[in-house]
């Protein structure tokens, strides 16, 4: 059995992975990262990019069908659109496969070794990796265990045949006549809304009273109106009761107790995430966990010494971005630095359409944990950039304290809006107040002058409403 030692071995070669790995060897650690399947995770294979470059085609076949049609207000029209979904197929592969050998040429100018296998803890400085050559033992001072998450099972519809996870969903041949989504949250919504766009017949059955539970009202109303006018139907406080009796469909109890029966060529089953750690071994350490998530302190340690975790193994939120603060922390950590986790805020997005943008605290976050606030809130409709692209629908909404005028959150629905993520997230973690937001130039015409025309709107004095 071939034995490598090392200072750092890092488990999973995801966003926390890699970045953990990439920093750890500019920073000269001997490092060491182990990945089983493709370098970069879920998110760049069969999540976050993916999905992006798929929703993407969504969009432009929608504009080309909408200009066949003559629906457009500025008198744009067209032939009617014809889709080669496996050319839209390979384009979106090849886009993942550049980012793989990116990330791999990252991690050799770094001089980390990649060892391709399985892990599996022996105790808590050794791991024993099966490869397809055999079995490597890796010895390390420092471990990291960045393994990610995968689609959450339901009993009544498990995996197979016509019942599908998001990653089933993004290597699709072609567009089902028929999709019946299971799971109102952001993957189900986005990869949804999607395939309602490229002609399928789309109904989403969620549990809760409302999709997208965990933004407000305020939000998920221009998305809940873009759904009804993309005709797709959204049953919620309902419940997913297993495919028809002739394989053809989902049977679902409703809010009001009757059961029913959605057609579906394919059924997309989105109601969460799990951590991906059974096969790790961790029976063979003393962690303490969360329920299914391993459990760490500010500086993402775990409760046995060397050993850290990062990303979504250690809970919510699931997010690519956390990972990779989290990574790049560790490896500095590792290299003796002096760091902990200290962020104010972790901007989330939802690539719905319009799409969504929340960092730091809504207006109800904030009156629970009672502080006094202020909120302004801005519409896109009296904005030229969103006039002209467009993209009316949203606003964007800041929340401040009322006292010292501090910026707690900001967030925002509309066309375009996760590009104005950095700023919102620059702001609350740069302590920013009103009058900071209101007092510095924006840009003409953009959508980012609606940040600060909700800063204005919060001290008193809108200006362009």
């Amino acid at each position: 059995m071939t034995e490598i030692t090392c200072q750092l071995v890092v488990i999973g070669g995801g966003p926390g992975g890699y970045v953990c790995a990439i920093r750890a060897g500019q920073l000269g650690l001997d490092t060491v990262l182990v990945e089983r399947g493709k370098l970069g995770g879920s998110c760049l294979n069969v999540g976050c990019i993916p999905s992006k470059a798929m929703i993407h085609v969504a969009e432009e076949f929608e504009k080309l069908t909408e200009a066949a049609k003559g629906k457009t207000p500025f008198g744009l029209t067209a032939a009617a659109p014809a889709l080669d979904f496996k050319q839209a197929v390979a384009w979106k592969d090849g886009i993942v496969q550049r980012l793989n050998n990116g990330v791999a040429a990252l991690l050799r100018k770094a001089k980390v070794k990649i060892v391709q296998g399985h892990a599996r803890f022996r105790d808590g400085k050794t791991i024993v990796v099966e490869t397809e050559t055999g079995p490597k033992t890796i010895k390390a001072e420092t471990v990291v265990i960045a393994t990610g998450s995968a689609p959450v099972e339901l009993p009544s519809l498990p995996f197979g045949g016509r019942v599908i996870s998001s990653t089933g969903a993004l290597s699709l041949a072609e567009a089902p006549r028929s999709l019946v989504v299971v799971g109102g949250g952001y993957i189900g919504l986005e990869l949804g809304t999607a395939f309602a766009k490229l002609g399928s017949k789309v109904s989403v059955v969620e549990a809760q009273e409302n999709i997208l539970p965990l933004y407000d009202a305020e939000l998920t109303a221009p998305i809940t109106r873009r759904l009804s006018a993309l005709g797709v139907e959204v049953l919620t406080g309902a419940k997913a009761l297993g495919p028809t009796a002739q394989g053809d469909g989902l049977r679902v109890e409703t809010a009001d107790g009757r059961e029913r029966s959605l057609p579906a060529d394919k059924i997309l089953v989105t109601v969460g995430r799990a951590p991906v750690t059974a096969t790790l071994g961790l029976e063979q350490l003393v962690l303490d966990m969360d329920g299914p998530f391993i459990r760490i302190g500010q500086h993402c340690e775990t409760s046995m010494r060397g050993i850290y975790a990062i990303g979504d193994v250690t809970g919510e939120p699931m997010l690519a971005h956390r990972a990779m603060a989290q990574g790049e922390m560790v490896a500095e950590i590792a290299a003796g630095m002096p760091r902990a986790w200290d962020k104010q805020c972790i901007p989330a997005i939802c690539f719905t359409d319009p799409e969504i943008v929340s960092a730091g605290l809504s207006p109800d976050e904030a009156r629970r944990v009672g502080i006094e606030i202020k909120v302004g809130q801005f519409p896109f409709a009296a904005n030229g950039r969103a006039m002209t692209r467009h993209g009316e629908p949203g606003f964007v909404r800041v929340v401040a304290r009322a006292d010292n005028q501090r910026v707690l959150g900001i967030q925002a629905v509309g066309q375009g809006v996760s590009e104005l993520s950095a700023a919102f997230g620059l702001a609350i973690e740069m302590g920013a107040v009103l009058q900071d937001i209101a007092g510095t130039i924006h840009a003409h015409p953009t959508l980012g002058e609606a940040i600060q025309e909700a800063a204005f709107k919060a001290l008193g004095h809108a200006i362009h409403v």
